[in-house]
């Protein structure tokens, strides 16, 4: 079991040579690239496009119908026939009764006269006054679409904008998700060795061994000499001072 487990933690780093990251996907890609292309209206945003304007007269007269005199003009010729029709009548009554031609014809005339120009300018101020209330309705009418236009344009820019930043957190997210990867590669790499020695140690973790003590002393001349090539001859000449011979 040692031996096998030996020759496996003796083994190279085998390294994962595949993509780390799934990255963007085709239609991401695509996003990206039209989201990028987009030309935004920032020059045109905020106030650059729209200006109010005031109702005066230099404008008043762009929104007013120049055929309000063209349109006033029957009621105009309807008030003089109908003034007319009055005088003939009066002066038939008058004739009848012998004083046309007289003051009190002067002045029925002259009642007539006054009638028929106060018609006429009754007429003609509602004409004018309604002209001026369609040339108001009419302006305010084209000021509120400049201003929606330019809500709209102020809109799709910032619509623009935010869809640009939400586009590049999802790029910086998939960047950083492969430079996450590449730095969690490097670092199993990297402590692939130590991890090699740990497991090399989870091998006797689990045996039973116990540490023992050795200790080493100087051999003593006795030891030195009985651990010589004489051995206990030697040792007999130093004592007796002569070397043993076997007897005969």
């Amino acid at each position: 079991m040692l031996g096998r487990g030996q020759a496996l933690g003796s083994q190279d780093y085998q390294a994962y040579t595949g993509p780390l990251t799934a990255g963007s996907s085709e239609l991401q890609d695509a996003a990206f690239s039209g989201i990028g292309s987009l030309t935004l209206p920032t020059e045109q945003m905020g106030t650059a496009g729209y200006q109010p304007q005031q109702f005066t007269g230099a404008n008043v007269q762009q929104y007013m119908n120049p055929y309000i005199m063209t349109a006033l003009q029957p009621q105009i010729d309807e008030a003089r026939r109908q003034s007319e029709i009055d005088r003939l009548a009066n002066a038939s009554r008058l004739t009848q009764a012998g004083a046309f031609g007289g003051a009190r014809q002067a002045v029925i005339d002259s009642e007539n006269q006054r009638a028929l120009q106060s018609n006429l300018a009754n007429i003609t101020g509602q004409g004018y006054k309604d002209a001026y209330a369609q040339a108001l309705n009419q302006f305010n009418t084209q000021q509120d679409r400049e201003m929606t236009a330019q809500d709209k344009i102020n809109l799709y820019g910032t619509q623009g904008l935010q869809n640009l930043a939400d586009m590049g957190a999802t790029q910086r997210g998939i960047e950083s998700e492969g430079i996450t990867a590449d730095r969690l590669q490097f670092e199993e790499e990297r402590d692939f060795p130590f991890k090699q020695v740990q497991y090399m140690q989870s091998l006797l973790s689990g045996l039973p061994l116990s540490a023992q003590n050795y200790s080493y002393s100087e051999p003593s001349f006795l030891s030195e000499m009985l651990s010589g090539a004489g051995g206990i001859g030697e040792l007999y000449d130093i004592l007796y001072g002569k070397k043993s011979e076997a007897k005969t």
